[in-house]
């Protein structure tokens, strides 16, 4: 099942997205998967509202997004392998050519790797499955832990009907990660998945479920890459991540893909009394993003903290920021977002803070700052806040600034070129955030920044 685009039908859909995809085609690939009948009906109730769907009216312009001609599933043509050897040659090239997965190293408890819709490789410590840490491809997950998964799959905390994109993802998802932890279990070494979509005018929708059980912690980190073709690509993929009474999650996200690509992404995490939920994102590629990490603080004395980091060059729209909504009494939040704009680019941070009634004692934070390198590129904040109880502090700060001729002519006249002074200061503006990352990523993404502004 290389290509299904025989079975997708082809109109002109304007600002419907009425009729991209057929009923035959959702089943085909729950059939192609062995799924329970459970999951088809999750996937066909998806079809039936994305079969009705509109883009959105609101944000970035979509309208290069060409629908009917994305193949929304690409088969890798391997089965997934435990053994980075047994991994295809021409597939494992390309992931060495990135140096990821870096397999055996030592920091890593698991490694997994995506292929255009397929896992190719997955593979977890034995210490952590003795102490029952579960490290999964997600569509071996349906089968092997269904009661989990049919309980918190696209229900409560990302259900289908949120927007069209997550629609379109609950009915032609494939692939993915699934980690459950159980209680008390610390995950000292952090887990770690790639994807990569490869193939021209490709749709990924890789899924991924985290579930941390009551006082048990994990971290985990997934890195993002495509080559860049003519045609635009799709990437609407999906995080759930369940954080239960006293656990802790850390999700850090590194995405670099390619300028023809539209990164629709959707991240949702339940957060649960005395439990803590931390983002941190870094987003330079894509010729559209729209991203905005959420967190629902359900429980009392629960912690949310997201941090961002975007770049925005010639013909990208970076449309991101953070969400958290304070449910439970004694809650915080602090977000944080840093954005750099150059030759064009435009950089939009979209914040939402709701403060529900019940939420006493509730403190948020919101930070964003924005750097523009030219006259050209663009950066705009807009944020929403929704205060239902006056026993709460939100703040909000925003700031925008220009690299000033004194910056550069006292760098230069210390030795520096022109191109050296923007990457120095630039660098010691997103510095706070890049810190946050692992070191191999910190170095990575250091890597990335500098050839982003080498243009």
């Amino acid at each position: 099942m290389s290509n299904h685009k025989s079975d997708i039908k082809y109109k002109s859909y304007g600002k419907s997205l009425k009729g991209i995809l057929s009923r035959d085609f959702v089943m085909s690939i729950s059939k192609s998967k062995g799924e329970p009948e459970w999951m088809l009906e999750k996937r066909l109730a998806a079809f039936e509202l994305f079969d009705k769907a509109t883009l959105p009216d609101w944000g970035p312009d979509l309208s290069g997004l060409d629908l009917a001609n994305i193949s929304f599933y690409t088969d890798p043509n391997t089965t997934e392998k435990s053994s980075w050897a047994e991994v295809p040659q021409d597939i494992k090239d390309t992931f060495d050519k990135l140096g990821i997965p870096k397999a055996e190293h030592e920091y890593l408890g698991g490694v997994g790797a995506q292929y255009d819709s397929g896992i190719v490789y997955h593979k977890i410590k034995d210490s952590l499955k003795k102490q029952g840490v579960v490290f999964e491809n997600m569509d071996t997950a349906v089968h092997e832990y269904p009661e989990l998964v049919k309980k918190y799959f696209m229900s409560d905390c990302v259900p289908a009907k949120d927007h069209a994109f997550t629609m379109l993802h609950g009915a032609v998802w494939s692939g993915g990660t699934f980690i459950y932890v159980p209680a008390g279990v610390k995950v000292s070494m952090p887990l770690q998945a790639y994807f990569r979509m490869n193939a021209p005018s490709a749709g990924q929708f890789e899924h991924t479920l985290i579930i941390v059980d009551e006082g048990a912690s994990v971290e985990y980190i997934e890195g993002c890459s495509a080559p860049k073709y003519t045609a635009s690509s799709l990437h609407a993929g999906c995080v759930e991540v369940i954080v239960k009474k006293n656990a802790t999650a850390k999700y850090i996200s590194v995405e670099n893909w390619s300028k023809n690509t539209y990164n629709l992404n959707t991240k949702k995490a339940l957060v649960y009394e005395s439990a803590n939920m931390k983002w941190i994102n870094g987003n330079m590629g894509s010729a559209v993003t729209m991203l905005y990490p959420t967190s629902i603080l359900l429980g009392d004395n629960s912690k949310n903290e997201a941090m961002g980091i975007v770049f925005a060059g010639a013909g990208q729209v970076q449309d991101t920021g953070s969400k958290v909504i304070h449910i439970g009494k004694n809650t915080k939040s602090v977000m944080r977002s840093k954005s750099v704009s150059q030759e064009g680019g435009v950089s939009n941070y979209r914040g939402f803070v709701q403060v529900a009634k019940s939420a006493d004692n509730s403190v948020s934070f919101v930070g964003c700052d924005a750097l523009i390198l030219d006259d050209e590129s663009v950066s705009v904040t807009l944020p929403i806040n929704k205060i239902q109880n006056l026993e709460s502090e939100v703040v909000h700060e925003a700031t925008v600034g220009k690299i000033g001729d004194a910056e550069l002519f006292y760098l230069q006249n210390h030795g520096y070129t022109a191109d050296d002074a923007y990457r120095l200061i630039v660098g010691g503006f997103v510095k706070d955030i890049i810190k946050a990352l692992p070191m191999e990523y910190a170095v990575e993404f250091n890597r990335l920044v500098e050839l982003e502004m080498k243009g």
